[in-house]
């Protein structure tokens, strides 16, 4: 099983290309800003459960969990797992050393232009709002220089679609549909 880190800017994508990869191929993909912050904080629906499985030893002096030592509890045996590709999508995966436990670190890339026009759309986020956004981010160098590879999204999906492929194909991953 391959482990790969995705990140990206907001409105680069993301969640369309991980969407096409979960459909045809093999892959189990996790968002881990929509599950993690939210349910294994102390006092939360998995917090107990989750020092039950992994041990006292993954809480952090502020009862916080230490989610890069679960991180790689979880990853070590990943030949046991029943998936070819295991995805994890962050935004702040870069920052957080996803590196140490992905095998490869994938930016998803649309330009500026791009990005601010879907944050409109699909958002409803002002021109102040998307750029206030953006300089919060890793620049387009930042994340280039920190991944393996990189997936252009600026354009019509179709060409997103084959470079996805070549790179599956690449790595000998074939597809499922």
């Amino acid at each position: 099983m391959k482990v790969i880190g995705v990140t990206g800017g907001v409105g680069a994508g993301k969640s369309e290309v991980l969407g096409y990869i979960a459909e045809h191929w093999n892959a189990t993909v996790v968002e881990a800003d929509e599950v993690g912050y939210l349910v294994m904080r102390p006092g939360k629906a998995c917090y107990s459960s989750i020092v039950d499985l992994f041990g006292t030893e993954i809480v952090k002096e502020d009862q916080t969990l230490d989610r890069e030592l679960i991180a790689k509890i979880v990853f070590e045996n990943k030949e046991e797992n029943e998936t070819n590709i295991f995805i994890v999508e962050a935004a702040l995966l870069i920052e957080d050393k996803y590196d140490e436990i992905c095998d490869e670190l994938w930016y998803i890339y649309a330009d500026e232009e791009t990005r601010m026009e879907r944050l409109k759309q699909n958002r409803g986020y002002s021109e102040e709002k998307c750029r206030s956004i953006f300089r919060n981010q890793l620049s387009e160098e930042e994340f280039s220089d920190h991944c393996d590879f990189e997936i252009d999204n600026s354009d019509d999906f179709e060409k997103t679609k084959d470079q996805i492929q070549q790179k599956m194909q690449r790595m000998q991953i074939d597809e499922v549909m």
